[in-house]
């Protein structure tokens, strides 16, 4: 992951950054993004991310078939 230095602009009477031009390649990103305030920082991604949805998620894990056999050993583990 890289970190970048980058400098708040006056933009009317809001702030904002520019975005180097590799950046925005890298990520696909077009004329709008998303901003996600989060407890973790702000995150910024295009709206058309491949994201699932919980049910495609579901669905997606459902078909895996997955043994989980094991799992109550490892939810209780330390846990006495």
């Amino acid at each position: 992951m890289a970190t970048r230095d980058v400098k708040l602009i006056t933009i009317g009477n809001s702030r904002g950054i520019r975005l180097p031009k590799a950046l925005l390649d890298r990520y696909g990103w077009g004329d709008s993004l998303v901003l996600e305030e989060t407890d973790e920082g702000v995150f910024l991604y295009s709206k058309d991310k491949n994201k699932l949805s919980w049910n495609e998620t579901y669905r997606q894990m459902a078909a895996e078939n997955e043994d989980w056999s094991d799992l109550d050993v490892t939810v209780a583990d330390g846990l006495d």
